[in-house]
C-alpha cells in the first residue's frame, strides 16, 4: 500500500493548487494522510481526486475543513494515529505512546520540520510542509509503503 503524507499546506496563501512536485507522488497512491493546516476545505477535495484522504484539523483550519482533531485508523493492517500538534519535542515519543497506545505509527505536523523517529514499537512521523518550508531547505512530503501491517519503507521527499 502506497500512502502519501502531507501537512501544513496552508492554502491559499502557499497552496494555490496542487504543486506538480506533489502531484507526481499522489498519482498511484492508495491513501493520502493530511496532518492539518489545510486551511481551506477545497484542498481536501482536490486531494481526493487522487486517492482517499484521511485528515485531522490543524490550528489554522477554517470552519469548512471537515476533519476531527485526532484520528485513528488501520491502513494495510497498520494502526495509524494522526494529530496536528504533538506538543514540545521533549518527551514526544512517550507522550504519543500514552495518547495512542494501539498505534504503530503516529503522523503529525505543525512544526513544518520533517521528522522520523522510532522507539519501543512506535514510529512518529512529520512530513514537513510541501509549500511553507520556513527555515527548512526544501518543501517536503512523506511516502510510506505498508506491507502486511508493517512499514516496509518510509521516506521524506523534497518536492520544491
Amino acid at each position: 500500500m502506497k500512502v502519501v503524507v502531507l501537512s501544513d499546506t496552508h492554502a491559499p496563501r502557499f497552496w494555490k493548487a496542487c504543486p506538480p512536485g506533489v502531484a507526481e507522488h499522489l498519482r498511484g497512491a492508495d491513501a493520502i494522510l493530511h496532518a492539518g493546516d489545510v486551511c481551506v476545505g477545497w484542498v481536501l477535495e482536490e486531494l481526493a481526486a487522487y486517492a482517499p484522504v484521511h485528515a485531522v484539523k490543524g490550528n489554522n483550519d477554517g470552519p469548512d475543513v471537515q476533519a476531527p482533531q485526532t484520528l485513528e485508523l488501520t491502513l494495510g493492517g497498520l494502526r495509524v494515529a494522526m494529530i496536528h500538534d504533538s506538543g514540545q519535542a521533549k518527551g514526544r515519543l512517550a507522550r504519543m505512546r500514552a495518547r495512542f497506545p494501539a498505534a504503530g505509527l503516529v503522523v503529525f505536523g505543525h512544526s513544518h520540520i520533517p521528522m522520523d523517529q522510532s522507539a519501543d514499537g512506535l514510529r512518529i512521523f512529520n512530513p514537513g510542509s510541501p509549500t511553507d518550508r520556513r527555515r527548512q531547505p526544501y518543501g517536503t512530503l512523506g511516502l510510506l509503503r505498508i506491507e502486511n501491517g508493517t512499514l516496509a519503507e518510509v521516506k521524506i521527499v523534497p518536492v520544491t
